[in-house]
């Protein structure tokens, strides 16, 4: 699953940053005790980490956005007039400014109680996923703008730090994004084994 594999990436990117920041913080106490060597080995494997952990987040992305088209598919197969939001949104819901804060919570509120039997109204689950999301994303941000305005060591250093927060925050919301695949899907899984579904006009069948 690109989630757990986006998230092993994170893991390993942190150990690097903090890595990293020890090596800058050598090179503040006594530039002497680092070779050009190792300085040039540290900025390699940091700028290294940093490309597979963007291509690991965008795998990561586009792998829950094939999942979201198709349990949506389902869904409006379940309940086609239940939800709020129109397919394109399952796209722009997350890119567009403002909106992307609650269109795609929306869209998956809406699938889940489509989806759902009995557990409908527990959606702590999906709260928690979203509140970790937001957070981290802005946490996520925050560290990208200061890796680049970071000019001096001590700079450089604050910033690698401050990467291994928003990992450990974007890794709270992959834990949730996970369960939230999981609960969803198996879910739907089972609503097909008990009763092949009604189809409406315009859908086909189940994805």
């Amino acid at each position: 699953m690109a989630l757990v594999a986006d998230s092993l990436v994170g893991v390993v990117a942190a150990v690097i940053d903090l890595w990293y920041a020890d090596v800058v913080d050598r090179i503040i106490a006594d530039a002497t005790s680092v070779t050009d060597a190792e300085i040039d080995t540290a900025d390699l494997v940091y700028a290294f980490s940093g490309v597979v952990e963007a291509v690991a987040y965008l795998a990561a992305i586009v792998a829950f956005l094939v999942w979201l088209f198709r349990v949506r598919a389902n869904a409006e197969i379940l309940a086609p007039h239940g939800h709020r939001r129109s397919r394109p949104w399952l796209i722009l819901g997350w890119i567009v400014p403002i909106v992307s804060l609650w269109f795609p919570k929306q869209i998956v509120d809406d699938i889940w109680d489509a989806s759902a039997r009995s557990w409908s109204s527990r959606k702590g689950l999906l709260h928690a996923w979203w509140v970790a999301w937001l957070v981290g994303a802005w946490v996520s941000n925050v560290a990208a703008r200061l890796l680049f305005n970071a000019e001096e060591a001590d700079a450089l250093a604050t910033a690698a730090r401050f990467d291994v927060v928003s990992i450990a925050l974007m890794l709270v919301a992959a834990v949730f994004a996970i369960l939230v695949v999981l609960r969803i899907t198996g879910e739907q899984e089972a609503r097909r084994m008990e009763t092949p579904p009604v189809l409406h006009p315009g859908a086909s069948r189940w994805a």
